[in-house]
């Protein structure tokens, strides 16, 4: 497994990054165990997860999978062999267990929160901690335009800095990222940081698949002039790019699992429409969807790392073994037709 580093810090983490977001709904604790050991066993060293995880959120499970991954730490003693990233939850009102429905990126959200997530953790830093989604009123989740009539009272992401700031400074954080952010949002985080001498992002997760290329429209310049790598999440577009759901409109998933309004953006037609044409290039050159949708991911030269997630080993395996697949020049421009005609409707 190729190591790179990640943006302008000193982390070295793989290509491909396990994400955790079924454990402790879809994956038992036995399940996610199993999964973390077979992820260094193929060499993945970067492990994401989240503290208001597992999806579907629930009063019940939040911070169940964070809980998990502490269990197999304090199990194998490999703290010292992962990259950890997790990520704090932004302002919500349908998750209003976490914090009393005050959470949000203020000084005492952020303590609060990242002492509650080393405890589940078993841990006493955190490599990467980013922030979920933003403060502020930003199209995220599908919302497609920028509208100020939804504008709110948010934290200034000064005050989040400094806060952060303090995390660092005390062990418990060694670098920091964003996610769900905006090329706006990028830039203003790394103007703070360096007219304030505050912490610099390194990384952006954001959503990018084969029917959300939304990244390469200025975020992809963004983030290269300033180093922040981006952490690809959803590369199969939560199942539907594995080309199931096509076959089979009742298949087990996430989309079935759980109700339409969690994920609409994945269940638009012109996703499905894209998908079947994406299922005749991979046929056409002898791979499957789900081939096709990961190596894309896996080659695009501004994905420093890609989120994967599995609920068995066996289609773990399957997505990493994908790593080996180099996409030809013809495969690049049938993708690149496709996307002309139905330019990222999965954003």
């Amino acid at each position: 497994m190729d190591m790179i580093q990640l943006g302008g810090s000193d982390l070295k983490v793989s290509k491909i990054c396990l994400g955790t977001m079924t454990f402790g709904e879809q994956n038992t604790e036995a399940e996610g165990h199993s999964q973390l050991d077979y992820a260094l066993e193929r060499g993945i060293n970067f492990i994401d997860t989240a503290e208001m995880y597992p999806v579907m959120p629930r009063a019940e499970t939040t911070g169940e999978t964070e809980r998990i991954i502490g269990s197999w730490i304090k199990k194998t003693g490999r703290r010292e062999d992962i990259v950890l990233a997790t990520k704090i939850a932004g302002p919500s009102r349908a998750m209003s267990w976490i914090r009393n429905g005050e959470n949000n990126f203020d000084r005492k959200n952020i303590r609060a929160a990242i002492d509650a997530s080393l405890k589940r953790l078993q841990t006493e830093y955190i490599d990467l901690y980013q922030l979920h989604w933003p403060s502020r009123n930003v199209p995220v989740f599908g919302q497609l335009f920028f509208n100020p009539d939804n504008e709110r009272p948010c934290v200034a992401i000064q005050e989040t800095l400094e806060a952060l700031q303090e995390l660092i400074a005390e062990g418990k954080v060694r670098h920091i990222g964003v996610s769900n952010e905006s090329a706006w949002g990028v830039s203003e985080f790394i103007y703070h940081a360096q007219t304030m001498g505050l912490p610099r992002i390194v990384s952006i997760q954001n959503a990018y698949h084969l029917a959300n290329r939304a990244f390469e429209s200025g975020l992809d310049e963004t983030c290269y002039r300033e180093d922040v790598g981006l952490l690809a999440y959803s590369p199969l577009a939560f199942g539907q790019l594995t080309g199931k759901y096509i076959e089979n409109p009742q298949a087990d998933g996430r989309l079935t699992l759980f109700p339409p309004n969690w994920s609409p953006r994945y269940l638009r037609p012109r996703v499905i429409e894209a998908t079947k044409r994406y299922m005749e290039i991979a046929k056409d050159n002898g791979m499957s969807v789900t081939e096709l949708a990961l190596a894309w991911c896996y080659t695009r030269w501004f994905v420093a790392s890609t989120i994967i997630g599995a609920t068995s080993i066996e289609q773990l395996a399957y997505d990493i073994d994908a790593y080996a697949i180099k996409l030809s020049d013809e495969v690049v421009k049938a993708v690149n037709a496709v996307h002309a005609e139905f330019s990222s409707p999965g954003q």
